[in-house]
């Protein structure tokens, strides 16, 4: 571990949401954005953004843990995460890029925690050890009817793939997780902001947008 993380000089943005809530998507349209006005930016992803983060990813989603308990797989995103962190997310931050990741650590909250039923002091304690003061500036979470998620998330699968380890689970589940990511915007509002991730692709880009440039200007960041 590095110590504090008082020196980082980037921004450090997640998105968050239930299944096909436009997350992969709206990352893309935001990079190219920040591109286009010279910044310094990178988008990642989790479980992933490393090769061993990405092999454990492969055993989450896959359904290869699953049989070993929500706990389990908890650890086994932390071990994903600490890689992620000490290997992508802290350098791009210490060489001031603003950093994209498509879920972090309130996916881990509420899939493990509250439909996986992990005790959240767990979860506390692996975020303290493998986070390390690496933790979101701003979290936009992106909300739509699990109905309409997994509908979308269906649409997305090549006709050869089948649905992930999370997209298979029920829609009682899926509601229960829309739930608790509502709740996190309600908790935390300085870090997370809800957007309504119903309609066109331009018109969610526009809604982060209103909310992300404020942000970065008076981070000084554009």
């Amino acid at each position: 571990m590095n110590g504090t993380f008082e020196s980082r000089r980037g921004f450090f943005i997640t998105f968050e949401g239930g299944e096909g809530t436009g997350k992969t998507s709206q990352i893309n349209i935001l990079k190219t954005k920040l591109k286009a006005l010279n910044v310094p930016v990178i988008a990642t992803r989790e479980p992933g953004g490393t090769p061993g983060a990405e092999a454990v990813r492969h055993v989450l989603l896959s359904g290869k843990a699953e049989s070993l308990g929500a706990e389990a797989e908890a650890i086994l995103f932390a071990a994903a995460r600490s890689d992620h962190i000490e290997q992508v997310i802290r350098p791009a931050l210490s060489e001031g890029a603003i950093v994209l990741c498509d879920r972090f650590i309130d996916s881990t909250r509420v899939y493990q925690g509250v439909t996986g039923k992990v005790d959240i002091e767990l979860l506390k304690k692996l975020e303290s050890v493998v986070c390390d003061g690496a933790f979101p500036d701003l979290t936009l979470i992106l909300d739509i009817p699990p109905e309409e998620g997994m509908i979308r998330a269906g649409a997305r699968r090549k006709s050869s793939e089948t649905a992930d380890r999370f997209e298979r689970e029920n829609l009682e589940v899926q509601r229960k997780r829309r739930d608790a990511f509502r709740k996190l915007a309600e908790n935390e509002p300085d870090r997370c902001v809800l957007i309504d991730a119903s309609g066109s692709e331009n018109e969610v880009s526009d809604r982060i947008w209103s909310i992300v440039e404020p942000r970065l200007q008076q981070s000084e960041i554009i």
